[in-house]
């Protein structure tokens, strides 16, 4: 009875940490994604790992179902909260770096003037600009593509291996990674926009000559058409250098994550 229910207890820990994972994880966590199939896609990778987990052979004895006593409930708790907070913490960190595309086409629309066109994004349920939902959704078909989301199945395993099911994670090391996730996706999504950044402030020194030379000029009617075509040819420049991020974005989370 006593292997039983320590079977039940660390799939349950397994469950814990792949729903806390899949909950904030980009793609898996969408609203756009039917809830019973985030609910079978989270059931069966639990399934598997809690079949493969180094938990399998390590956790009863270390929760004291191996030597004799039975796990409290406050016990359980404390072990199911663990696991949340180490899977949430590897999906905010995830989802943190995964948004650096969709930062630099807001940087885009700012200079572009469309930060007040906004639409229902599909993918979360939010409103959001259009030109950073494309860019977006055109690095998310790049990432799936490059079998992207086996990065994310990969995570969860290196995960089992740093720390087992039953283990306490180091906290500094998860709020030092979220922390420097956060630093990296502004920094990303900067750098990603400086040329886009560079040549509209080309183009406001530019329409600033002009504005001295021919004071009759309406710049304001000018600029509005220069700035959103300009916005567009950039953006179009700028996607194959969308899939460069994809790997990048695979380098970033070997380094961030805790693991």
């Amino acid at each position: 009875m006593d292997l039983i229910i320590g079977q039940l207890l660390g799939f349950a820990m397994v469950l814990t940490r792949v729903s806390a994972f899949f909950l904030v994880l980009p793609v898996f966590g969408w609203q756009s994604i039917p809830v019973q199939v985030k609910a079978a896609i989270t059931i069966l990778v639990a399934l598997f790992f809690s079949l493969t987990a180094p938990f399998a052979v390590g956790l009863p004895a270390a929760a004291g179902l191996g030597s004799g006593r039975d796990v409290s409930v406050l016990e359980a708790i404390l072990l199911l909260s663990n696991e949340a907070i180490y899977g949430l913490s590897m999906g905010l960190i995830a989802a943190s770096v995964f948004s650096a595309v969709k930062v630099c086409g807001q940087i885009a629309e700012q200079q572009m003037g469309l930060s007040m066109a906004e639409i229902l994004d599909p993918l979360t349920g939010e409103m959001g600009q259009p030109l950073a939902m494309l860019m977006e959704m055109i690095f998310i078909i790049l990432f799936l593509s490059a079998n992207g989301h086996h990065l994310f199945l990969l995570t969860i395993c290196r995960s089992y291996e740093a720390f087992p099911a039953g283990t306490i994670p180091t906290l500094p090391i998860m709020i030092g990674g979220i922390v420097q996730a956060g630093s990296t996706l502004l920094i990303a999504g900067l750098r990603l926009a400086a040329p886009m950044l560079a040549a509209f402030l080309l183009l406001m020194v530019v329409l600033g000559v002009i504005a001295r030379i021919a004071p009759e000029t309406e710049i304001l009617f000018i600029s509005l058409p220069l700035q959103v075509g300009l916005g567009l040819m950039l953006a179009a420049m700028f996607i194959p250098f969308v899939n460069g991020f994809v790997a990048e974005f695979a380098d970033w989370m070997g380094k961030l994550l805790p693991l």
